[in-house]
C-alpha cells in the first residue's frame, strides 16, 4: 500500500499543475480580450486564479506565450495530425486533410482549451496588437521550418538538394495567412467558411507545386 502512495501523490500534483495552468490561461484570454492585452498585467492574471507570479512564470514564460497558447495548440495539432496523414497523400493533400481535421476537432469542441470562437477573438487581437503580432510571426517562422522538415521527410527528399518542400510550404503558409486575416478581420468570420476559402485559393494554384511529386530514386 505505502508503494502506491508516491504515485498517488505525483498524480495528484500533476492534476493541480494542469488545472492551475488551465485557470491561468482561461483568466488571461479573458482579460486580455475584455480590458486589451497591453493594459492586462501579470499580476492582475495570477491575483484572478489566487496564485503568486512566481507560478505563472512557472508555467509560461511571458504574456505573449499565454496569449498565443490556443494559436499554438492548433499549430501542434496540425502537425501532429499531418505525420499521421496516409503515406499516398501528395503534400497538398496531407497538408489541406490535416487542416481540415483540427478545425473539426476545434469545432466539435475536442481540441483542450481551444474553440472556434476564442481562437478568432484572439486572432483578432494578435492582428491589432503589434507586441503579440511580433511574436505570432515569429513563431509562425519557426512552424514553417518544422512543417517543411515534415513534408520533406513525407517525400523522401533532401532539403539540401529539392526546394519543392520550403515553396510548397511557404505557398500554403501564404494562402492561409491572406485568407485567414481577411476573415479575422470581419465581425461575423466563422471556422467553416475560412476552409472554405482557403480550399478554393488553393484550387486556383499551378497543379505542378501541388501535384504528385516523381520520387528521387536511391
Amino acid at each position: 500500500m505505502d508503494s502506491l502512495e508516491p504515485n498517488i501523490s505525483t498524480g495528484l500534483r500533476q492534476r493541480k499543475l494542469r488545472r492551475t495552468r488551465e485557470q491561468l490561461i482561461s483568466q488571461a484570454l479573458e482579460l486580455f480580450l475584455s480590458q486589451g492585452y497591453e493594459h492586462t498585467t501579470v499580476d492582475q492574471i495570477t491575483e484572478t486564479v489566487e496564485v503568486h507570479s512566481r507560478t505563472f512564470f512557472r508555467h509560461f514564460a511571458s504574456k505573449e506565450e499565454v496569449a498565443l497558447t490556443p494559436i499554438s495548440s492548433i499549430d501542434e495539432a496540425f502537425l501532429t495530425a499531418l505525420e499521421a496523414r496516409p503515406e499516398h497523400e501528395n503534400p497538398l493533400q496531407a497538408m489541406s486533410g490535416s487542416f481540415r481535421a483540427v478545425l473539426d476537432r476545434v469545432r466539435e469542441g475536442e481540441l483542450d482549451g481551444v474553440d472556434g470562437a476564442l481562437h478568432m477573438a484572439m486572432m483578432r487581437l494578435v492582428e491589432r496588437t503589434p507586441e503579440l503580432l511580433a511574436e505570432y510571426l515569429r513563431r509562425s517562422e519557426e512552424m514553417e521550418k518544422r512543417l517543411t522538415r515534415i513534408i520533406a521527410a513525407r517525400e523522401g527528399v533532401d532539403l539540401a538538394d529539392d526546394i519543392r518542400p520550403q515553396l510548397i510550404v511557404a505557398v500554403f503558409k501564404a494562402v492561409g495567412r491572406v485568407i485567414s486575416r481577411a476573415w479575422y478581420l470581419r465581425s461575423e468570420g466563422e471556422l467553416q467558411a475560412i476552409s472554405l476559402a482557403f480550399e478554393s485559393a488553393l484550387d486556383v494554384l499551378h497543379p505542378e507545386l501541388f501535384g504528385d511529386w516523381p520520387r528521387q530514386e536511391a
